[in-house]
């Protein structure tokens, strides 16, 4: 039966620490420069509606590494782009491909193509969720601080799909999740609701920065204008000046705090120059992790 990751709640508990543990040992594997091509043969097709740096290229290279291959996909060069629907196209390519990542706007066009597919479906980010960049933050919490539960982590910023697959996380892994948000800007409700049937999580929405970050293990953001919504750029700067992360927010979390962001980054906006570049700042080796942790991913559901 095929699986697909759409949310981090299509995981269990037991197996995101699994996957964390995979992607340690790949790492290692990676960099001992020891073959490990488990998906020889397979191929991996990357439809984006969206542009990507290190989704795309951890995706390739990651698939590439295990032994299979990709494809790269956009609506320009596809079908799709001139109104094939969305079911008819995941019924075409599931007889081509062995997987597929979507990165795209709506969450509904990706649960459709999923319902469709006879093949493995990886959210490689949609408006609402992203849970490959969040489970890869959490590895990354991990290999820092050598656990996740009993950990403060604050998110200051929008309520975007980053602070929502967060708070599905935090309903799955149980940690506190504190979340300072500008009144308007808070989380998907949709999110919340279905976080709150789950349970298990302690998460907490507050409108002052400072009330997040306070004795927080983990300060991470986000940019202000996520990709379309390039039109409200000026009015967001202005309503989310006082949520940048910078030295005085820093200084508020744990001496041994990291800062994390998912790139990429505006410095003086949303996380200061000296934070981002900072040593408490883990940001590029969550970017690093990308690549490891999806071949965990990868190896899971198309192995």
């Amino acid at each position: 039966m095929k699986r697909d990751l759409l949310s981090i709640l299509d995981l269990t508990r037991e197996e995101i620490y699994a996957l964390f543990g995979r992607a340690r040992a790949l790492k290692d594997l990676q960099k001992r420069r020891v073959p490990h091509q488990r998906l020889t043969g397979r191929t991996l097709g990357l439809l984006f509606d969206k542009s990507s740096t290190r989704t795309r290229v951890s995706f390739e290279v990651g698939v590439y590494q295990l032994g299979g291959h990709s494809i790269f996909l956009s609506p320009k060069d596809t079908q799709i782009g001139r109104g094939e629907p969305v079911r008819d196209t995941a019924r075409v390519l599931s007889r081509y491909l062995d997987g597929v990542v979507i990165r795209t706007f709506s969450h509904d066009l990706l649960e459709e193509f999923a319902h469709y597919a006879s093949i493995p479906v990886i959210n490689g980010l949609t408006d609402l969720l992203h849970p490959c960049q969040v489970l890869t933050d959490l590895f990354t919490i991990t290999e820092r601080k050598g656990r996740i539960e009993g950990l403060r982590i604050a998110w200051i910023g929008d309520g975007n799909n980053m602070a929502n697959s967060w708070i599905l996380a935090s309903s799955r892994l149980g940690f506190e999740l504190v979340l300072a948000c500008p009144p308007g800007y808070g989380p998907h409700r949709k999110v919340l609701d279905l976080a709150g049937r789950e349970g298990g999580g302690k998460v907490k929405i507050v409108e002052d920065p400072r009330e997040a970050a306070e004795g927080a293990d983990v300060i991470n953001t986000d940019v202000w204008a996520s990709m379309g919504q390039e039109e409200e750029y000026d009015a967001r700067r202005k309503i989310f000046a006082p949520y940048q992360v910078d030295a005085g927010i820093l200084s508020m979390a744990a001496d041994d705090a990291v800062v994390m962001h998912c790139l990429p980054a505006h410095r003086g906006e949303e996380i200061t120059e000296e934070v981002l570049e900072g040593p408490q700042s883990v940001v590029f080796e969550q970017a690093e992790n990308r690549l490891h942790l999806q071949k965990a991913i990868l190896e899971k559901l198309m192995g």
